[in-house]
Parts: structure tokens; C-alpha cells; sequence
């Protein structure tokens, strides 16, 4: 499995990537969490493997005999009254052996005032994007799970509009009585088919590792995650930086190895789950996000940047998400989902 998971990154590290960190690419609003859960966990979740329909559509592989028939709902609630949301449901196709999903996400930027460039307003105008996807996984072995999302996207700004697509393939390997899971994600491979300009862009391409444990004698899970793969420097070089200075004038730099581990703890998430309880009807979250601290906290402020909570807690029939990301000083996103079985009401009837 290491072998394998190595041949392909180094396949796809090898080719020339449009989409990088610090590049111009569209349709960010592909890359949001999809539900509090996500949120909570430091935006990005590829390994859980039980009825959260919603973590398919970071990991198509994800999908499973427990995900047939779940609905889930979030929406998250951005700076400025910019919101966002999924809407997710699970099947099986029995007759091919796969399991499947179709969702739907969308954002809303809200209202702009347009104006000239004299600042003369003259009513106003919307914008906002959405995404319809659907995905498949198939169980090549006992071992392995391999999946694929299709994605067609629209974003509208006023009346420009823009159309694209992308696709997410998903691994996942966990062997059986095993604690621990392994899953590789190569997520939006596409980019505009019509654009707003004349140059068209790339969807943000974004390739992730990440290995998750559940403690034996504890009811915890711990996962590490890696994301933007692709390409290695991720670190913003910032023209208007002014450099510091000692009392003597000198500019003072950091270590070639203290940038080198800078860079690297850029790539990962660390986040962990308390799942309390016989059926852990309670679960607790937590994680921290180096590459969204470094960016975006204030040298001269304390803030919770790259920190995220949340909880969720099961409720009769459904199951109750909320979670809370800190980017800056000005405040969080704050992220809500409910989800359910239909299976349950079906037991219930």
C-alpha cells in the first residue's frame, strides 16, 4: 500500500500543475468544508469510514453500505453575510456493486451596490456559484475502496457567467479489524469550459494524504492530514513585507531549516474526535491548521487563527453538527448540519 501510494504521488507530482498555490484558478468555493464535522476537523476529512454522506464529497471512496439512503444538510455562515451550503444523499447501485451519492453546493455572495467610477450608484447587483456532483465508489478488495465525483459548475457575477467541470478521485485503504485508515484524494482535475474573460482558468487542484487511528483503550480518533501536494513551497512572498531589523540595522532572516519547517507544517492538519458514549451519540472535535494561521493571524495581534471546535450530538432520529473555524482576528465561520437516514424512519415504521 505504501508503494503504491508513493508511485502515484510521485506520477502526479511529476506533471506540470496550472493550479497552484499563489496561481490564478477559479471555482475556490469547491474546496469549502461541506459540513461542520469538516469545519471542526480543520477543513478537510478523507478517511472516516460510517453514515456521514456529506465527507464523499472530499472523498468519493468514502461512500459505503451505511451511507445508502442518508441526507445531510449544512450551510456556513461567512464574513460579510456570505454564505454557503450542501445538500447531500446516498444510494447503492446493487447491480454494478457500487455505492453513490449526488449533491449539490452553492454559495452566495449576497448584494453589491453598482456604481460608475465617479461612485454614482445605480441599483444593484448578486453574485454567487453552485455545483451539482455525483459520485460512485466501488470495493476493489477487502482492503481497498477506489471512488470518483463528476462536478459541473456554474458561477454567476451580475451577468457574467462562467461554466466548468471537475472530477475527484478517491483511495482509501483500512484493513479489516484495523484501528488505523490510509486515503489519497486528487480533487477538482478541471477547470472553465466558458469563462468570464478571455484566458481560462483551472479549478484549484488540490492533492491530499492523510492517515487516521482510533485508540484502543480510548474513545478517540486522531487523523493527519496533508493537502496542497502538488506543490511543495507553499508559503506567500509578500512584496509590501518589510523585513525586521536589529538595533544595528541588519536585516534579520530566518534559518534556511526554520523556513524549511515552516513550509512543511504548511501541508498539514492535525485534528482529533471524542466519540462518547455506547453509540457515541456525543462527539467532541478539535483541530489546528498551520497553513491558515500562518497566512492569515496577525504578528501583532492574538488571535485563534487556524484553530477549529466543534461538537455533534444524535437526537432521536437525527444527528445534530456544529462547528466553528477561526481565520482571523475579525472573527469565525460558523457551520451547521443536520443529518439523517431514511433507513431509521423505514426501522421505525
Amino acid at each position: 500500500m505504501v508503494r503504491l501510494l508513493l508511485l502515484a504521488s510521485i506520477a502526479l507530482l511529476g506533471h506540470e500543475v496550472v493550479a497552484q498555490i499563489g496561481s490564478r484558478y477559479t471555482y475556490e468555493f469547491t474546496g469549502l468544508p461541506t459540513s461542520a464535522r469538516e469545519t471542526s476537523l480543520g477543513g478537510h476529512l478523507i478517511t472516516m469510514v460510517d453514515d456521514d454522506v456529506a465527507l464523499a464529497a472530499t472523498n468519493p471512496a468514502l461512500l459505503s453500505d451505511s451511507t445508502n439512503r442518508a441526507l445531510s444538510f449544512s450551510h456556513q455562515f461567512h464574513f460579510a453575510d456570505i454564505g454557503s451550503g450542501f445538500f447531500a444523499y446516498g444510494f447503492d447501485l446493487e447491480r454494478w456493486g457500487m455505492n453513490a451519492y449526488v449533491g449539490l453546493r452553492y454559495v452566495d455572495y449576497g448584494d453589491f451596490d453598482r456604481a460608475d467610477i465617479f461612485g454614482n450608484r445605480d441599483g444593484q447587483f448578486s453574485g454567487g456559484e453552485s455545483a451539482l456532483q455525483v459520485g460512485v465508489s466501488r470495493r476493489l478488495n477487502e482492503r481497498m475502496t477506489v471512488g470518483l465525483t463528476l462536478r459541473g459548475i456554474n458561477s454567476g457575477l451580475d451577468t457574467y457567467t462562467s461554466y466548468g467541470a471537475s472530477a475527484d478521485l478517491g483511495l482509501l485503504y483500512t484493513k479489516p479489524g484495523s484501528l488505523s485508515q490510509v486515503a489519497m484524494v486528487v480533487r477538482n482535475i478541471g477547470g472553465e469550459i466558458s469563462t468570464f474573460g478571455e484566458q481560462r482558468l483551472s479549478a484549484p487542484l488540490d492533492i491530499m494524504i492523510a492517515y487516521s487511528r482510533r485508540l484502543k483503550y480510548l474513545p478517540f480518533r486522531f487523523t493527519i492530514t496533508a493537502h496542497q501536494l502538488q506543490q511543495w513551497d507553499v508559503t506567500y512572498d509578500d512584496p509590501d513585507r518589510v523585513p525586521e531589523q536589529d538595533l544595528f540595522g541588519e536585516v534579520q532572516e530566518d534559518s534556511r531549516l526554520s523556513q524549511e519547517l515552516d513550509n512543511l507544517f504548511r501541508h498539514l492538519i492535525f485534528s482529533g474526535e471524542f466519540l462518547l458514549g455506547r453509540q457515541q451519540n456525543l462527539r467532541l472535535r478539535f483541530a489546528y491548521n498551520h497553513f491558515r494561521r500562518a497566512e492569515l493571524s496577525l504578528s501583532e495581534f492574538r488571535s485563534l487563527a487556524g484553530f477549529s471546535l466543534g461538537a455533534g450530538i444524535k437526537v432521536r432520529q437525527f444527528r445534530l453538527d456544529y462547528g466553528v473555524g477561526y481565520h482571523h482576528t475579525v472573527g469565525a465561520s460558523n457551520h451547521l448540519t443536520i443529518s439523517t437516514s431514511l433507513d431509521r424512519f423505514t426501522k421505525k415504521l
